[in-house]
């Protein structure tokens, strides 16, 4: 399975598929099959993934940008209303494992179409939505049906585009999720000031609609692609055995330990803003996830770093970037506010990049397993460090929010440390 949004880039490259667990060197059929550069279903499988991927995170993130908007409309609190964001991401997370064996059994595309239509048809009932308990549980239905796209995206590519072109392709797909990230938040925030949360959403529907249309009339027929029965007894022996592996098992809880963070200070940066003393109007703070462009520079800079410093030492610097954001971003200062946000979002981009990758090297089998573990653990930060954080700003305010991100990051040195730890006593016995 590939990732599955910005907060993605470097993240594991494979999604977890039964056929893998039944036979691991399962290959496609003819390798001079698969497409290259300058063919046009080459090109038409990249647009429709890059489509598709913008479609997804549209979804996914579409409420983020619209909780201050929610909040005052349904007379909710911050914590309340970020169940909205959370219960989308929870519903993903708990769909990854089996989305992933369907599209063993029915087909990628298939799973990859019912995957976003299904989703963005939910999409269109949300505005319609009477009170938050109905908001949530559609949001989380949501959530898992938009499951079966980054559960299978990247076993399409592997399967149809040549090993050569494939670091293009996926590149491709990681630029659609980086936009519908990124845009999913703005259109609906931007929307949602001009009109109401209920138009936010509406636009945003209709974005993804346009977007699953774009993605159904320019994916390929897969060629490559061999049905497998699912095997639950294989998936589970391999699930089980990374769940026991301990480096595996810390790499998961940095994972969750950042994207807890990100979504404590995503889900209340806007509260923070429009509120004393910036008193920023809707539409401004809603354009603040433009900082969300931030991470493309730090991810990718992630893999030069870990060079530089090893996986430990980006690790290091990854936290003490996040943590300096944090600290920051708790004076009344705009500027030092903002410059925070920048410190935050580029050392979780980074501290991501260098833990997911981290995941397929450590893996010595069932990769895509491995990686769908750590994009569970993962997606399920997103959802606890989200709810976390609103409900501490809901008491506290900003400095709650900080708060959970703060112990987040110790918790994270804490698994640093250990790992550190752990490695010099191997070196050293094996010296």
């Amino acid at each position: 399975m590939p990732t599955v949004d910005t907060e993605a880039f470097g993240a594991p490259t494979a999604a977890p598929t039964t056929a893998e667990v039944t036979n691991p060197t399962t290959q496609p059929a003819a390798e001079d099959a698969r497409l290259l550069p300058g063919q046009r279903a080459f090109r038409r499988s990249n647009l429709a993934l890059f489509a598709a991927g913008i479609a997804t995170f549209v979804l996914l993130y579409s409420t983020q940008g619209l909780l201050p908007l929610l909040s005052a409309d349904l007379g909710l609190t911050p914590g309340q209303a970020s169940w909205t964001a959370s219960a989308a991401t929870l519903g993903l997370a708990l769909a990854l494992l089996p989305a992933s064996a369907l599209s063993d059994r029915f087909g990628r595309t298939a799973v990859m179409t019912g995957s976003v239509l299904s989703a963005s048809l939910i999409a269109l009932a949300l505005p319609f939505a009477p009170n938050l308990t109905t908001l949530v549980v559609l949001r989380a239905v949501q959530g898992a049906a938009l499951a079966g796209l980054p559960a299978t995206a990247m076993a399409y590519l592997a399967e149809e585009v040549h090993p050569s072109a494939l670091a293009s392709a996926m590149g491709l797909y990681v630029a659609g999720n980086s936009i519908g990230g990124m845009g999913g938040r703005l259109v609906a925030g931007w929307a949602g000031a001009a009109w109401g949360w209920r138009w936010g959403l509406t636009v945003s529907a209709l974005l993804a609609l346009a977007a699953t249309a774009a993605f159904r009339l320019l994916i390929p027929p897969a060629r490559n692609f061999r049905r497998a029965p699912v095997d639950a007894r294989a998936l589970g022996r391999t699930v089980g055995a990374h769940l026991r592996d301990p480096l595996l098992l810390r790499l998961y809880a940095l994972g969750a330990l950042f994207m807890a963070v990100f979504g404590a200070v995503y889900n209340t940066v806007g509260f923070r803003l429009i509120a004393a003393p910036f008193h920023l109007p809707e539409s401004v703070a809603a354009s603040i996830f433009v900082v969300y462009l931030v991470g493309t520079a730090s991810s990718a800079g992630a893999g030069r770093l870990a060079a530089r410093l090893g996986r430990r030492g980006a690790l290091y610097a990854a936290i003490g970037c996040t943590t300096a954001g944090l600290l920051l971003s708790l004076t009344d200062s705009l500027l030092g506010t903002l410059l925070g946000l920048v410190l935050i979002t580029a050392g979780f981009f980074a501290g991501h990049a260098t833990a997911s990758s981290a995941v397929g090297r450590t893996a010595t089998h069932g990769r895509a397993q491995a990686s769908a573990l750590y994009l569970i653990a993962y997606y399920l930060g997103n959802s606890l460090g989200g709810t976390l954080g609103a409900d501490a700003y809901h008491a506290t305010g900003w400095s709650g929010a900080a708060t959970v991100g703060l112990v987040a990051m110790t918790l994270a040195t804490g698994v640093t440390l250990y790992a550190t730890r752990q490695a010099r006593v191997v070196s050293t016995l094996q010296a």
